[in-house]
């Protein structure tokens, strides 16, 4: 199956660096560019990509609004992002985005995002959520009482999707298999009431789940 693609940024030289790594893969088609939120949006209901990558920070039209409208489209969004906007990144995770990563990501790392997305799952740069972690502890709350619903081994999955893990990643960490980890997560989203694996990393950010020392 071939991914399709949808690369937005408003500096050229990045916007040709990210589309020339991608373009480079077999399984993946980068069907079009944009340089601005406004464009990033509009072509994104012209042509249906499965992933856009896209800078948060975009003329015409902010990345997080461009986020708000595509998902709202159903269209899985990656930011790919630098230290300096971490409020951009919390509210363009809480508008829908699927994920983040830092700028310097290399190739590989950017190609493996693409694909995890794709499989409906969210990735989180962990050197990113360490520092946001680092800038917001004083805000955490105390564990929610939601979190008695859950059993020692849900808390765990879910402390590892906070913090980025693939349910591949999860399976080799608690040695289970990769379908024992997408029901546990199964079992999370129903639990907490919550309607997809982005907002289970929100959950697990906000209710205490994970702290600067567990990154």
């Amino acid at each position: 199956m071939t991914l399709r693609v949808l690369v937005a940024d408003d500096q050229p030289l990045m916007l040709g660096a990210l589309s020339t790594c991608l373009a480079a893969q077999p399984d993946i088609d980068v069907v079009g560019e944009a340089q601005d939120g406004a464009q990033a949006v509009e072509l994104a209901r012209r042509l249906r990509p499965d992933v856009v990558v896209m800078d948060v920070r975009m003329p015409t039209m902010s990345g997080i609004e461009a986020t708000r409208l595509m998902t709202a489209l159903s269209i899985k969004v990656l930011i790919v992002t630098t230290f300096d906007i971490d409020d951009y990144v919390v509210e363009a995770l809480r508008v829908g985005a699927s994920g983040f990563l830092l700028k310097d990501v290399t190739p590989e790392e950017l190609v493996h995002a693409v694909r995890v997305i794709a499989d409906g799952e969210a990735l989180l740069a962990p050197a990113v959520t360490r520092r946001l972690l680092d800038r917001y502890a004083n805000r955490l709350p105390p564990p929610s009482e939601l979190l008695a619903r859950l059993t020692s081994r849900e808390q765990r999955v879910l402390e590892l999707v906070g913090l980025g893990l693939s349910n591949t990643e999860i399976g080799q960490t608690l040695h289970i298999t990769t379908s024992s980890v997408k029901t546990h997560v199964g079992h999370l989203l129903a639990k907490l009431g919550l309607t997809d694996r982005v907002h289970l990393v929100i959950f697990a950010y906000e209710h205490g789940v994970i702290s600067p020392h567990t990154v």
